[in-house]
C-alpha cells in the first residue's frame, strides 16, 4: 500500500476507533509523542478557544476515567474526507487535512442529527514505516456542543 493510502487509512481507522470506543486501538494508532486539541474560532472574542488539549498519557488518562464521567450515552458517529496529504521534513511526516461532520444518534427515540462540523488537522509521523497520529487538532466550526460529551471528536 503506497504512503498515501496509508494514512489516508489511519485517518479513517482512528474515527472508525472513536465510533467504536475502541480507546485502546485509537491509542494503539497514535505515536508516543501525539498531541491532541479540540480548538475552534470564536468571532466574539476573535481569537481560537481550546477545548481539550492533552498528550498521549493524558488522553490515556482521559479515557480509563470514561466511566467515572456522567456523560452522554448517544453514540457519535464520524464522517471523514481527506482533503489533503502534503509530506513534510524530507517526507518524514506528513501534513493532512481532512473534513469532518460529527452525526449523534440519541437513545431517546433513535433520531440522527448533525452533531459537529470541522476539520482535522492531522500531522502523521512516517518514520517508522507504518504511519501514526503524531498530532491532531480538531479545528470545529461548530460552538454550541451542549453539555455530557467527554470523548474527543
Amino acid at each position: 500500500m503506497d504512503s498515501r493510502n496509508a494514512i489516508s487509512e489511519l485517518i479513517c481507522r482512528s474515527c472508525m476507533a472513536l465510533d467504536a470506543k475502541d480507546f485502546n486501538a485509537y491509542l494503539a494508532l497514535c505515536d508516543a509523542n501525539y498531541h491532541y486539541a479540540i480548538t475552534a474560532y470564536s468571532p466574539e472574542i476573535r481569537k481560537d478557544m481550546t477545548w481539550l488539549e492533552h498528550d498521549k498519557a493524558g488522553m490515556q488518562l482521559l479515557f480509563g476515567n470514561l466511566p467515572k464521567h456522567n456523560s452522554d450515552q448517544s453514540p457519535l458517529s464520524r464522517h471523514v474526507t481527506v482533503y489533503t496529504i502534503t509530506p513534510v521534513d524530507d517526507a518524514k511526516e506528513a501534513r493532512v487535512v481532512s473534513a469532518l461532520q460529527v452525526f449523534r444518534t440519541s437513545l431517546d427515540g433513535g433520531a440522527t442529527e448533525l452533531f459537529a462540523v470541522g476539520k482535522l488537522l492531522d500531522t502523521v509521523s512516517l518514520a517508522d514505516g507504518e504511519p501514526k497520529l503524531l498530532d491532531r487538532n480538531v479545528k470545529l466550526q461548530t460552538r454550541m456542543l451542549g453539555f455530557g460529551y467527554h470523548i474527543p471528536l
